[in-house]
Order: C-alpha cells, then sequence, then structure tokens
C-alpha cells in the first residue's frame, strides 16, 4: 500500500533526479505544461516529456499554475505560469494549459519573471499581464494564431489598422526605439534631397533639354506618382480616418470627398486668380508702353525698336508676370511655370508632414518595412517635383526655384519625423481631435494634388503641350512612364 499511489509520472521523474552516471545526477527544470503535455528541460537544454496531463484547473495565480475566470461563457485567463525561454522568445502557459508568446525584454544580469498575474484586455483582441514590479506585459497567442492576427494589422498616419478586427480607441504603448528613429530621420532627409535635386542638376550641369525624351520620361513618371498619391495613398487615408469607429460615425457621410472637392477647388482658385493678376499686369505695362514715332520704314531698318514694340511684356514685366503660364505661339499653356508647382508644392508638403509623423509613432513592429516603403515613396515624390521645378520657364525666380523649392521638400518629411518623437508618448491616433486633423489635411491634400495631376500636368502635357504632337517613340514612352508611376505608387499604399 505503501507505492500504491505511484503513478508512471512519479517513477520517471524518480529515475531522472536519482540516475546516477559516474557519480552524478541529472535535474530537471523549466517544467511546464505544452498542448496537454508536461515538458521539461534536460540539463544540455533539450526538452523532454514526462506524461499526459489535463488542463489546468482554476487555483489562485502562483508560480506553478494558471488561473481562469468565466466570462460570457468563454475563458479569460487572469494569471500565467511555468514561464520559460524557447530560443529567443519567452513562452508561458495560460489558464487553458496552452503556451502564450509573452513580449518580455531582458535588463541587464535579472531573469524574467516566472509567472505573471493581473491579466486583463486592452480589447477583445488584446491582452497584457502584470510583473511582480508593475510593469505590463503584452500576451499573445503562440504559433500561427499569432501570426494571422498581426499580419493583416498596418498604420495609417500613426493609426493601427487590423481588418475584422475590435478597434481600440484607447492609446497603446508600444515598443519605440527612439535613437534608431532619430539616426534614419538624417537618411530620409538624404534621401529626399537627392530625389528632388537629381533632375534640377540633370538641366543645370548636364544641360539636358527639358523637352527632350529623357526630362519627358521622368516628368511622366511623376505625373503618375502624384496621381496615384492623390487617390490611392491619401483620398484612402482620409477615407479611413474620417470612418473611424472612435469618431461616433457622421451625420454627413461624404465628408472625405466634400473636404477633397473643397481642396481642389481652392488649388483651382489660386492657379486661375494668380494668372489672371499676371494677365492684367502684363496688359497695364503695354498700355503704357510709349508709341514709337518711327514709320514702318524705320522699324523694319532697327530690329530692336520693333521687337521692343513689339513685346513689351517681355522687358518690362514684373515679376508676378513671370508667375504666370509661358504662353506659346498658338496661346496654349505650359504646365511648367512656378505658380503649378507652387501650388503641387503646397499639396505635397501637407501631406508629407503627416507622413514623417507616421513612420514615427507606428510601433517596432512594423517600423522597419514603414521606413522602406516612405523612402522609395520620397524618391519617387521627389523625382515628381525635381522634374516640375526644373522644368519652369520663369527666369526672374531661378535663384528661388534651384535652393527654397526643393529644400523645402527634403526637410518637410524629416520635420514630422521630429515632431513625432516629440510626441511618442502622448500620442493617440485615435483621438476624435487628432482624427479631425489627420483626415482634413489627407481630404484636402488629395483634392489639391488631384487637380494639379489632371490639369496642370496630364491634361497639359498630352492634350497642349509637348506630348500633343510628338514622336511615336517619345509619346510610348510617355505613355509607359506614367503608368509605371501610377502602378509603383499604387503598389506601395498596400503598406503606407
Amino acid at each position: 500500500m505503501l507505492f500504491s499511489n505511484i503513478t508512471a509520472r512519479d517513477a520517471f521523474l524518480a529515475l531522472l533526479v536519482f540516475a546516477v552516471r559516474g557519480g552524478g545526477q541529472v535535474v530537471l527544470t523549466g517544467c511546464h505544461v505544452n498542448n496537454g503535455q508536461e515538458v521539461c528541460l534536460l540539463p544540455g537544454g533539450a526538452e523532454t516529456t514526462i506524461a499526459q496531463t489535463v488542463a489546468a484547473t482554476p487555483t489562485s495565480p502562483n508560480e506553478n499554475s494558471a488561473q481562469t475566470t468565466e466570462e460570457s461563457g468563454s475563458g479569460q485567463t487572469t494569471a500565467v505560469t511555468d514561464c520559460h525561454p524557447h530560443e529567443t522568445q519567452y513562452y508561458c502557459v495560460n489558464g487553458d494549459g496552452v503556451d502564450v508568446e509573452v513580449l518580455a525584454i531582458s535588463t541587464g544580469s535579472e531573469p524574467l519573471p516566472t509567472a505573471y498575474d493581473d491579466c486583463h484586455a486592452h480589447s477583445e483582441e488584446d491582452l497584457w499581464c502584470v510583473a511582480p514590479d508593475g510593469t505590463e506585459v503584452q500576451v499573445l497567442p503562440s504559433g500561427e494564431d499569432a501570426d494571422e492576427a498581426e499580419g493583416s494589422c498596418h498604420f495609417h498616419a500613426g493609426v493601427e489598422h487590423c481588418p475584422g478586427q475590435e478597434n481600440s480607441c484607447e492609446r497603446r504603448d508600444r515598443d519605440y526605439n527612439v535613437s534608431l528613429r532619430i539616426g534614419l530621420l538624417f537618411v530620409v532627409l538624404v534621401t529626399s534631397g537627392i530625389a528632388v535635386y537629381a533632375p534640377i542638376l540633370m538641366r543645370k550641369l548636364l544641360n539636358v533639354d527639358p523637352t527632350g525624351t529623357v526630362f519627358t520620361v521622368v516628368k511622366q513618371f511623376g505625373t503618375g506618382i502624384i496621381i496615384s498619391t492623390a487617390f490611392v495613398h491619401l483620398l484612402t487615408h482620409a477615407e479611413l480616418m474620417w470612418g473611424n469607429e472612435c469618431l461616433g460615425g457622421l451625420t454627413y457621410e461624404a465628408t472625405t470627398t466634400a473636404i477633397a472637392m473643397a481642396g481642389a477647388f481652392i488649388a483651382f482658385l489660386i492657379d486661375f486668380l494668380g494668372h489672371r493678376l499676371a494677365l492684367w499686369r502684363r496688359f497695364k505695362v503695354q498700355s503704357q508702353a510709349p508709341n514709337p514715332s518711327y514709320s514702318s520704314a524705320n522699324e523694319e531698318t532697327d530690329p530692336t525698336i520693333k521687337e521692343t514694340n513689339t513685346h513689351p511684356s517681355t522687358a518690362a514685366a514684373p515679376a508676378l508676370a513671370s508667375l504666370s503660364h509661358h504662353h506659346d505661339a498658338l496661346g496654349s499653356t505650359h504646365p511648367n511655370d512656378a505658380l503649378s508647382v507652387l501650388i503641387l508644392e503646397a499639396g505635397i508638403i501637407f501631406h508629407s508632414l503627416l507622413l514623417g509623423i507616421t513612420l514615427v509613432v507606428a510601433g517596432d513592429s512594423v517600423f522597419t518595412t514603414l521606413f522602406i516603403v516612405i523612402v522609395f515613396h520620397q524618391v519617387f515624390e521627389g523625382l515628381a517635383l525635381g522634374a516640375r521645378i526644373a522644368a519652369i520657364t520663369a527666369d526672374n525666380i531661378s535663384k528661388t526655384k534651384y535652393f527654397t523649392l526643393p529644400l523645402a521638400f527634403a526637410f518637410v518629411t524629416p520635420t514630422g519625423m521630429a515632431l513625432g518623437i516629440g510626441i511618442l508618448n502622448q500620442f493617440n491616433g485615435n483621438d476624435p481631435s487628432t482624427i479631425i486633423a489627420l483626415g482634413t489635411l489627407d481630404s484636402l491634400s488629395a483634392g489639391i494634388l488631384a487637380w494639379v495631376g489632371f490639369v496642370s500636368m496630364w491634361a497639359q502635357d498630352w492634350m497642349h503641350g509637348e506630348l500633343r504632337n510628338a514622336s511615336l517613340l517619345k509619346t510610348s514612352l510617355g505613355g509607359i512612364s506614367l503608368v509605371a508611376g501610377i502602378l509603383l505608387m499604387g503598389l506601395l499604399g498596400k503598406w503606407a
């Protein structure tokens, strides 16, 4: 009767613990339950199965058992125990006897806790537990479940979107590598600068013809980038902002497109009034020009006087007129004038600022992927803007166009990153005021870029500009570049 209660498990443990091999003892450590089996670690770190077991029964949290409570008919873990490492990850056992991953980081030589209690949910899909020192750690399902839960989540303007999952309006604590973010800020700065200055240097140093095939390819690629940015990136992001559940539902469902339409109208109004004002200044200069006292015969013998009388605005028009469209012999306009480029850059600057904030406030789990995407985004957008700046025909602002305009683009995204770093520990992308601000800027930027992209770039180049009578080769290359820009920027919309 003395040994009647000894189980096969006890006998196996006794053999292992007290088996003598050369006078030594075999000691088992890290025993835990994994999918209904009790597993321990041998001295060499290998796992060995001790025996089959049943799911842990509800008991008070301690070093050896996990606890569950019944809520709405489903088990809710209130503690995880038997915590142990698996390679580079750390696992514990929940109340159902199943391994769960604990996102805990070891600091210094202190070992990680073997149990966490006071487990609670920040949302239906989000479980957190408390360590003995009072810090919170996130608990994730192990294996494929965790991969599926995280795989569909992505960030837009600092807001995590997980299709098919519940959205939480509370601020989430995430791991942020601040040093890495500061270092990569300068990488974005340099990349943006190289991209936007490349077309300008091509024209200035290499004397590339702005109406030639090379520049046409670059400009049409940039046109595709701007069109795709307006619709795939900005308008989509704005829809996500205004459709956020944390706003409580909008009484006017067309908020996104209405604000985008307002942005397009503002861009049109600035463009139209600017050119009307420039045209009025030209007529004013022409009307004030003195009438020549020379006869037609004298004009024919003095070409200088004839040129002055024929084109008074060329010599005397004020600087404002140089911002207007350059008119050719057929009366059409070119999209490469300074005013159109200024409107284009205004739309880019609005959303580039948000882009920098988006990158910084995203958690470390997606930061690397998002950084790579945004670097490509900056390269494509920089080439688009740089090509238009390089093709400006107004000579009176040459110093500005080669310095201020590209420099503003190069610095705006790093500025957004710096702002994001400053508010890293306070930013909540699901706060209603934040959603309204981000949604409004995204919608306005989408409208502005849509106007500039369609009217001042796409239609002007193909219907009234250099491509209306271009050769078959130049037209084909321009069309391929246009589609390539749309597709590549649209592809990046999957991640940013």
